[in-house]
């Protein structure tokens, strides 16, 4: 870790903030505004204290580490695709036929040597022994990001379990909210092999040992992130990539293994009888979570190297750092993507859609439904399943990472007949869905469809404004046949009778309506529009369609539109503290900037 400190520095990839700064919202906001820079740098804090309890900490914080498509690769040690064609060599085992192939396939063999981890003694990460007493943060600056979020939350713990007989081990990354009471909530999601593990001890009624490693070389965390397959224990993926065993070392109190070279280890069990309210938290999705009952680790050991160094990542609205995070997995897991379905060319997933929010996919149909069968391929099997918008392109697309010409293509094309809803499995910290990680989905297949024109009566924004009684409204895709008006508006009646009241005359000037919230959405922003749209709708309630005519209602939910759930606020800095920042000269931004961003609320 120290290493790839000094390689940052070496390639102009960090800056170092040497003045006061606070663990309470400062690190994070100063995280955050950098995110959305060009060219963002990783962030190193010297200086950290805690303003409220009077805590001057030795210990640095790391942030952003992965902020940029550089310092992956400068993680992973070279290109994305390298690390893919590993992969796909290993699922793809062909007998060799020639002498070359035969050496080819040995080295490959060979190279899984280093999947199996080393057991050693001594490790760095054992050399400080805290005392049982200790409060967690005395002894590391765990962030607090966002004003309303319930406490302090380590945000990028590698969390290390097994199954109950201990076949299998995992190790995943889920926030941990900070008790008063020195434990830590755990929030496994229902899909998250830990979860099924904590229900193995659940049922046999034993407690589960836990070990949360922090830090160390910046590959085990994203490790802990990686998609694998069932069973499959991440940390072999380290040393595929590395090239290297991957050390481990037992813990002090609990019956599991660490990296040896992490920066903090802390041990301890869950009781599986027992939860805790955990929450809220402003997640990646940009939204808060709600409080909702979670286990809970009871710590009996904390260790550390002599001079640790505390990694953080901060979550909030796109861009932020795992754009890039997950720019690496897209890239790297497309191979195991086409095991499941092997026509597949390539996928992209954009970060203002969250990632789980929407899914681009080039493939080559073969026959009629290829492209649905694909979808729901995707819909059915791992953390694709969670995806809650598929877009199936035919290889003549442009490239899907050319988003100006992607949006055009499909604007050309789009039908109401191409469009599929469904239901299914949604990812835990989607808020749009009437239930809990359950709810629409929508599927559009395009691998088929040709252009074609369509003629609309034209109008003014002003006068489209007008029709719905909105403070605003603008026309997107004004040359293409799924011209798309956008509108903000207070809406006083249900998305569906204003659909049903409106429906005719708005068809005469768009195919396409989208209704957003007067609040917090700025109509000449289509990047943040995108995100609050694929956020804020489930394709079951929220598409209404007359013929050709799409109507989509993005705005909050609630008891007249069958949705009893609490629906949550977006996550926006504190303007008073960002202020405080700026008159010590350690950020600086303007009103523009902050309002590109929707870094706070605003009108």
């Amino acid at each position: 870790m120290n290493n790839f400190i000094k390689e940052l520095e070496q390639q102009n990839e960090l800056k170092i903030i040497t003045e006061e700064v606070d663990r309470y919202l400062e690190i994070a906001h100063i995280s955050y505004l950098e995110m959305k820079k060009e060219n963002a740098k990783a962030l190193l804090f010297t200086n950290v204290v805690d303003k409220k309890n009077g805590i001057k900490y030795k210990t640095p914080v790391l942030t952003n580490i992965f902020g940029s498509e550089k310092k992956c690769k400068m993680i992973f040690g070279g290109e994305f695709e390298n690390v893919a064609a590993k992969i796909e060599g290993f699922l793809k085992f062909k007998k060799p036929k020639t002498w070359s192939e035969k050496l080819e396939k040995l080295k490959s063999v060979l190279d899984l040597r280093f999947v199996v981890p080393k057991t050693v003694t001594n490790a760095p990460c054992q050399e400080v022994v805290y005392e049982k007493d200790k409060k967690l943060d005395e002894i590391m600056p765990i962030l607090t990001t966002w004003k309303d979020d319930g406490g302090a939350f380590i945000t990028m713990g590698q969390i290390y379990t097994k199954s109950l007989d201990g076949n299998m081990k995992n190790v995943g990354m889920y926030r941990l909210q900070l008790f008063p009471d020195n434990t830590l909530g755990l929030h496994w999601q229902i899909h998250k092999d830990s979860n099924h593990f904590f229900h193995e001890y659940k049922k046999a009624g034993k407690m589960m040992p836990v070990a949360i490693a922090i830090g160390g070389d910046p590959l085990y965390t994203w490790c802990a992130t990686a998609p694998m397959p069932k069973g499959f224990f991440e940390i072999m993926l380290y040393g595929l990539i590395r090239q290297q065993r991957p050390q481990m070392v037992k813990c002090k109190s609990v019956e599991l293994e660490v990296p040896a070279d992490v920066d903090f280890v802390i041990e301890g069990f869950v009781d599986p009888s027992k939860t805790k309210l955990e929450g809220p938290f402003g997640d990646h999705t940009g939204y808060y979570t709600p409080i909702e009952p979670y286990p809970f680790l009871e710590i009996t050991t904390v260790t550390s190297k002599k001079n640790p160094v505390f990694y953080a990542t901060v979550v909030g609205k796109p861009p932020i750092e795992d754009k890039y995070m997950g720019y690496a997995t897209e890239r790297i897991f497309l191979p195991l993507i086409r095991t499941t379905a092997p026509d597949i060319i390539d996928y992209a997933m954009p970060e203002n859609g969250v990632f789980h929010n929407l899914i681009l996919a080039k493939i080559d149909t073969l026959y009629p439904g290829h492209a649905k069968q694909a979808m729901h391929a995707f819909w059915g099997v791992g953390q694709m399943s969670f995806v809650k918008h598929a877009i199936f392109l035919p290889n003549s697309a442009p490239h899907l990472r050319d988003y100006g010409e992607i949006v055009k293509f499909i604007a050309d094309r789009l039908r109401s007949e191409n469009i599929l809803v469904s239901e299914g499995v949604l990812d835990a910290l989607d808020h749009s869905s009437s239930d809990f990680a359950y709810g629409g989905k929508l599927g559009i297949d395009l691998t088929d469809a040709k252009p074609y024109s369509a003629h609309f009566d034209e109008i003014g924004d002003k006068e489209a404004a007008q029709m719905l009684e909105a403070k605003g409204a603008k026309i997107y895709l004004k040359d293409t046949p799924n011209r798309t008006l956008c509108v903000k508006l207070n809406r006083k009646v249900s998305a569906k009778e204003l659909f049903e009241k409106s429906k005719n005359e708005l068809s005469k000037y768009a195919r396409i309506t989208v209704i957003f919230d007067e609040e917090n959405n700025d109509l000449d922003n289509p990047y943040m529009l995108f995100w609050r749209l694929l956020n804020n709708i489930d394709a079951k309630r929220d598409i209404y369609r007359e013929g050709e005519f799409i109507f989509v209602d993005a705005t909050k939910k609630g008891v007249e539109d069958g949705y009893s759930r609490e629906w949550p606020d977006d996550t926006t800095c504190d303007k008073a503290v960002l202020e405080s920042l700026k008159l010590r000269s350690i950020v600086y931004f303007d009103e523009e900037f902050l309002r590109k961003w929707q870094i706070v609320d605003f009108k």
